[in-house]
């Protein structure tokens, strides 16, 4: 039975939800992360989100490119669905053209005249508004669109569309003022002060379909620090990119500063890095696409006002790592929500595994016990724990993956899971899989669906099998190391070292939270920039020192000389 709140919910719609309580004036009193929303059942979050989910899915909605004050919509030929129903179309967008691109550059480089000069504090401001707006009035918005266009259920998409979005522009404000803090020494001859102004030219602000979160933080985040952002979003997370364009324009940036531009991508590309004005590019998906951006870039050298800054974060092929003395029931519950939640689709997810010999048959037991349990289905069933993956080419990468380990090559065996339907959405069930050769492609490969295979090693060779980790592939984003022998740990932190840009002790691999582990991979998994950290602001800008002397210099001898 409803309680009087949540039927007062329920009549009034999204009227009645206010948001966690949390405000950014609260936030910079004392820094702490958005509450996550239970949404149980009955609760007036609960029914919000479904009134606003079921009305979502009653429209097809029209995405815009935007470029200054104008919304531009050429024949809307594109469409993006949902990942659980593809033939459900949720959103119907277009493509920008090269001379779009152009002209969404034009207008920024207008924009920044005026933006750049618009003291940090009042772009904080209309950040911390952005962040209460997401908080509040367009939190079920965000999570209805990321749910229905990106397959999440309901508290991947609360953790990631609301709380962690928030998170981004509350922090980025917060670490963005803290550096003005910073003087340098002056003295009775001259003062010395530093001008945190932004970057000659626009940024580039290339987005992924997993976070709508990282969509707001990649247009953002150089905005607030002064910069004009061209932000061209994943064709599979359109909706909800620009949702929190509009929330951002609510909150009082001016037109021009961000251009919205789904594109081709090497369209997109190419027009970007012609560009004499290419300040910066701000990208975060695949290894090869970023390949591509850089060797376009370099190509373009002798064009360029300023050498560009090429700011990536492009994946991995994380793992768990298990000791023997590690506590088997923290390691199966971990392994789950890190290879199996929003299938296998995060940057961080776990993909293999481990694990020695005497603790495998207990582990495995213990993970397909879970297993049983989990739920796979359309996200606005509650109770589901994954969904369908994001798209029909990921969908066949799944499969193609899939049929390689049922073919029994490099040992492997399907343990749990490894069926596979497309019929109404991209279903690939969660999967586990044992191989008996370390160098499998299951092992190496990045996948980005819910796969993980497993290596069950001896355990006298554990140090040898530790010591493989980090080459066993290029990447170099995330991993975990389960185990209670305190010496073992700090052993595999000192060989670990270079392996990984975020290392977890006894966790999961995944659920980075901004301010509280900055996120970033370092090899073929990026720059390593720590997005949610104190210093990634420091990324957009070129400080100018200014030197004043206040006494003239009228002697060329030095001391030396007399």
């Amino acid at each position: 039975m409803l309680s009087a709140r949540a039927v007062a919910a329920s009549r009034n719609g999204l009227r009645s939800f206010s948001g966690s309580g949390l405000t950014s004036e609260q936030f910079m009193r004392k820094m702490q992360n958005e509450p996550i929303l239970e949404y149980k059942k009955g609760s007036a979050e609960r029914v919000a989100l479904d009134a606003e989910l079921k009305k979502m899915a009653a429209t097809v909605h029209e995405v815009p490119l935007r470029i200054g004050d104008k919304k531009i919509k050429n024949k809307l030929e594109r469409n993006q669905v949902m990942p659980s129903d593809h033939k459900h179309v949720l959103a119907k967008y277009t493509h920008a053209t090269k001379d779009q691109i152009n002209e969404a550059i034009e207008v920024a480089l207008i924009a920044r005249q005026k933006w750049e000069r618009v003291p940090l504090k009042k772009r904080a401001d209309i950040v911390l508004h952005a962040a209460d707006l997401c908080g509040g009035k367009y939190r079920m918005q965000l999570n209805a669109s990321t749910m229905l266009g990106q397959g999440k259920n309901i508290i991947q998409a609360e953790i990631d569309a609301a709380c962690e979005l928030i998170d981004f522009f509350r922090f980025n404000a917060k670490f963005a003022l803290d550096l003005e803090h910073y003087e340098p020494i002056s003295t009775d001859v001259s003062t010395n002060q530093m001008s945190l102004r932004g970057m000659e030219g626009f940024v580039a602000a290339i987005a992924p379909f997993n976070f709508t979160a990282i969509g707001g933080n990649l247009a953002s985040a150089p905005a607030l620090m002064g910069n004009v952002s061209l932000w061209k979003p994943s064709d599979t997370a359109v909706l909800s990119n620009y949702i929190i364009y509009e929330i951002l324009e609510d909150a009082g940036i001016p037109s021009g500063v961000l251009s919205f531009l789904p594109s081709d991508g090497p369209v997109f590309g190419d027009v970007i890095c012609a560009s004499p004005h290419l300040a910066a590019v701000n990208f975060t998906g695949s290894v090869k696409t970023f390949k591509t951006i850089w060797r376009n870039v370099a190509d373009n050298l002798d064009k360029y006002v300023t050498f560009p800054k090429l700011i990536g974060e492009c994946g991995g092929k994380n793992f768990h790592f298990v000791h023997p003395s590690a506590h088997l029931d923290s390691v199966a519950t971990g392994t789950v929500r890190s290879a199996w939640e929003y299938s296998g689709q995060k940057c961080s997810a776990c993909s293999r595994m481990y694990v020695p010999a005497s603790i495998w048959p207990q582990l495995k037991e213990k993970i397909a016990a879970i297993h049983k349990d989990v739920k796979l289905g359309d996200v606005r069933d509650g109770s589901i724990f994954l969904s369908a993956v994001i798209d029909g080419t990921s969908f066949n990468r799944c499969k193609s993956y899939l049929d390689h380990a049922k073919s029994g090559k490099d040992g492997a065996e399907v343990v749990l899971g490894g069926g596979c339907d497309e019929s109404k959405g991209y279903f690939v069930q969660p999967t586990l899989i044992t191989v008996k050769d370390p160098k499998s492609k299951l092992m190496t490969e990045e996948i980005f669906g819910p796969i993980i295979t497993v290596y069950v090693y001896e355990d006298d060779k554990v140090d040898e099998v530790l010591s493989s980790v980090k080459d066993a592939t290029p990447f170099g984003l995330t991993g975990a190391v389960f185990a209670q022998d305190l010496k073992f740990i700090e052993k595999a932190r000192e060989v670990l070292r270079d392996a990984v840009g975020n290392l977890y002790l006894n966790d999961k691999s995944t659920g980075s939270i901004v301010g509280q582990q900055p996120f970033g991979g370092a090899r073929m998994s990026g720059t390593n920039d720590k997005a949610g950290g104190p210093h990634y602001g420091i990324k957009w800008l070129s400080a100018q020192t200014i030197k004043e002397t206040k006494k003239p210099l009228v002697g060329w001898r030095y001391p030396s000389m007399e």
